[in-house]
């Protein structure tokens, strides 16, 4: 029996790369997925080898469904290349971005972009990616605090993460046959270049967040990749169909 191997989209960097890493601290091999940024992709996959595993960077654009079979194709045969199998055990559907706009002024582009990346595209890549997961493995989905709580401008972006919530309870009662375990995560605001670097380079709203959150800080991506990676071993057994916030206590 072969490692077990994660496939993170969205992985070159932010949350998705720091899931890759801690994946890899675990034990497992990874297939990560970019949009455009190869180099910071590749980068990843040396750090991996670094930890001692394997790893395999694929180019994906999660809101393009219509790409989701030649993408399957490479998959496979990258696979097959790197790690000697044509299975995966865990999927993670990280990639993403948010749009930042009030509900009075969202655009149908800007929604159909949303529902495209967050919702339609992690529907059927992971519809098609079942095919390729090994029975009695996982997928984790991510979702965010903004789907419980809200900050004005994120009406589209909240409604999707509503959306996947809801998704992922139908997942994990459908594939609880083939044992595989389905789980949200629900990160809060966390200092990365999500949103233009907003909660990280903007001093007055990182303290504003922090002083609403009972552990007095916001999140670093380091906080969000272990929950991620231990929802991707045996030590989560027998946790399914549940959001888990990993948030800090905010909005208690």
């Amino acid at each position: 029996m072969g490692n077990k191997i994660a496939l993170v989209t969205g992985g070159s960097r932010g949350l998705g790369k720091n899931m890759a890493l801690s994946l890899a601290k675990k034990g497992l091999d990874v297939v990560l997925t970019y949009h455009s940024k190869k180099a910071e992709a590749e980068e990843v996959v040396s750090e991996i080898e670094k930890l001692g595993r394997k790893a395999v960077a694929l180019q994906l654009n999660v809101s393009d469904v219509s790409g989701f079979d030649s993408f399957f194709q490479n998959a496979k045969s990258a696979l097959q290349n790197t790690f000697g199998t044509d299975k995966i055990d865990f999927l993670i559907n990280n990639a993403g971005v948010g749009a930042y706009a009030s509900f009075a002024e969202t655009t149908e582009a800007q929604f159909d972009d949303m529902v495209n990346i967050h919702f339609k595209g992690a529907f059927f890549l992971t519809q098609k990616a079942l095919d390729i997961l090994n029975d009695g493995g996982g997928i984790v989905n991510i979702s965010s605090g903004l789907a419980r709580f809200s900050y004005p401008g994120y009406a589209a972006y909240a409604s999707m993460k509503g959306a996947i919530e809801t998704l992922t309870s139908y997942q994990a009662q459908e594939l609880g046959a083939r044992k595989i375990r389905v789980n949200i995560v629900a990160p809060g605001a966390i200092e990365t270049d999500f949103g233009g670097g907003a909660v990280r380079d903007n001093e007055q709203l990182n303290q504003q967040i922090a002083s609403q959150t009972a552990l007095g800080r916001v999140g670093l991506p380091d906080d969000i990749g272990s929950v991620v990676a231990f929802l991707c071993t045996p030590d989560s057994k027998w946790v399914n169909g549940q959001r888990i916030e990993v948030a800090g206590g905010i909005h208690l």
